[in-house]
């Protein structure tokens, strides 16, 4: 997960906690709130019934048995007034929650007993109202504080990745400007990003500083390579060139004769180990460029044109079968030397009048060419460390240095290009290359 999802998960369930925390407060003060709502309107209602209070009015009330009972058409709320003794105990505002039925109807209300006098005489004052009032008033604030907690955790979720990806849109910017799209640390831009962290400052100063270590390193190498191709191989050429002429002496003995062409071979066998290593440096340190259109099918066709001679040798038919064409960005000599080197491995560990089949096909992740062989086939242990330098799998053969796969390793790599083998012993060996769209 990125970090900027990360930041904004974290402050969102730190706020849906707290909200949530409120919420729960509200939902369970909601009952005491509603109550003591109730009572302060049965209050105001008790206030305004005494100051609307005449003796006419008194006298209707406590007509009919000397008690009335007044209420409303949905039985919300009700009111009693009867007489009481004075010599009974005075009743202040008294607050409680009972049943009560009215035209049997029972409904539990929240009512205020009071005394009042009146012109000398004492009465007991009964206000109620049902509690229906504060249910409704709880279900009102549950749903209110739940689309609240909702839109305030919605709000929240867009404003903080608004926010984590305007915060840190220099990171990303550093991190694809600076490591993600440098292949060559002696090009590399040096020119900070601009940004108001001081974190991502040190960043970016901290990168620079690294790709100029880098950089020197690169240099370096590069120069060692040079004087490796100089060093090495020109004192090579010169032996080579003096043991030719040393085999044109007419004294030349037959023992000494083979005696300079075993050292002329081995000198052939250094400098063919020696270019080899120093093309896998020079694309591992992205020495080449990448400027042409390459055609597969026509890499495959001029390979097998420089290689028929071999497949002659062995009497083996090699068949290329590729409908469709597939064009690649990349380098020219080096993606021929790819192929060239798994067709030349074909060849090589294929048996006496094998086969070779080369074909591709179009998949959803690029285009698949295939090498495949009839010949002696490959371990799992075999297959897992084929790309191995100077790996030859008990190899026989003089020819084989071990460096065939690395180089094709490596000159894939250089193009992100995909190398895989399946290989079963005695059964042959497939190569596939995918190459990306």
């Amino acid at each position: 997960m990125k970090l900027q999802f990360k930041l904004a998960l974290y402050n969102t369930l730190t706020k849906v906690a707290i909200i949530t925390f409120l919420g729960l407060l509200i939902l369970v003060s909601i009952n005491h709130i509603s109550i003591k709502h109730l009572q302060q309107r049965l209050v105001q209602k008790k206030a305004k019934f005494i100051s609307n209070l005449s003796t006419v009015e008194i006298n209707d009330l406590l007509t009919q048995q000397r008690t009335f009972t007044d209420y409303n058409l949905l039985k919300e709320e009700y009111i009693i007034l009867k007489e009481v003794k004075k010599n009974n105990k005075p009743l202040k505002n008294h607050f409680s929650q009972e049943v009560r039925s009215i035209e049997d109807i029972e409904q539990e209300y929240q009512i205020l007993t009071t005394d009042l006098m009146f012109e000398g005489k004492r009465y007991q004052l009964e206000l109620g109202e049902t509690m229906a009032a504060v249910s409704q008033l709880e279900h009102t604030i549950s749903v209110f504080t739940f689309v609240i907690l909702l839109a305030a955790v919605i709000l929240t979720l867009i404003t903080d990745l608004a926010f984590t990806q305007f915060l840190l849109a220099p990171f990303y910017q550093i991190i694809d400007q600076k490591l993600n799209r440098v292949n060559d640390p002696i090009n590399f831009n040096y020119k900070p990003v601009k940004t108001s962290t001081e974190d991502f400052k040190i960043l970016d100063k901290s990168i620079s500083i690294l790709m100029n270590k880098i950089a020197t390193l690169f240099l370096t190498e590069k120069e060692f390579i040079a004087n490796v191709s100089h060093e090495l191989l020109t004192p090579i050429s010169i032996l080579s060139t003096r043991l030719e002429n040393l085999l044109n002496d007419e004294k030349l003995t037959q023992e000494g004769e083979n005696k300079l062409f075993a050292c002329l071979k081995t000198l052939s066998r250094l400098k063919s180990i020696i270019n080899s290593l120093l093309l896998i440096s020079k694309v591992e340190n992205n020495q080449f460029n990448k400027p042409d259109k390459i055609s597969i099918k026509e890499t495959v066709t001029e390979v097998y044109e420089e290689l028929e001679h071999r497949l002659l040798m062995k009497k083996l038919v090699l068949s290329i079968n590729l409908p469709e064409d597939y064009t690649f960005t990349g380098n020219r000599s080096l993606l021929h030397t790819l192929i060239s080197n798994l067709v030349s491995n074909a060849i090589k560990y294929n048996v006496q009048s094998g086969r070779i089949n080369i074909y591709g096909s179009n998949k959803p992740d690029g285009f698949h060419l295939y090498i495949a062989d009839t010949g002696q086939g490959m371990s799992s242990e075999e297959v897992e460390n084929a790309f191995i330098r100077f790996e030859k799998f008990q190899s026989k053969k003089e020819d084989s240095y071990g460096l065939g796969l690395a180089i094709a390793k490596s000159i894939a790599a250089f193009h992100q290009i995909v190398v895989g083998i399946k290989s079963e012993k005695d059964k042959g060996t497939t190569v596939e290359i995918t190459f990306p769209f």
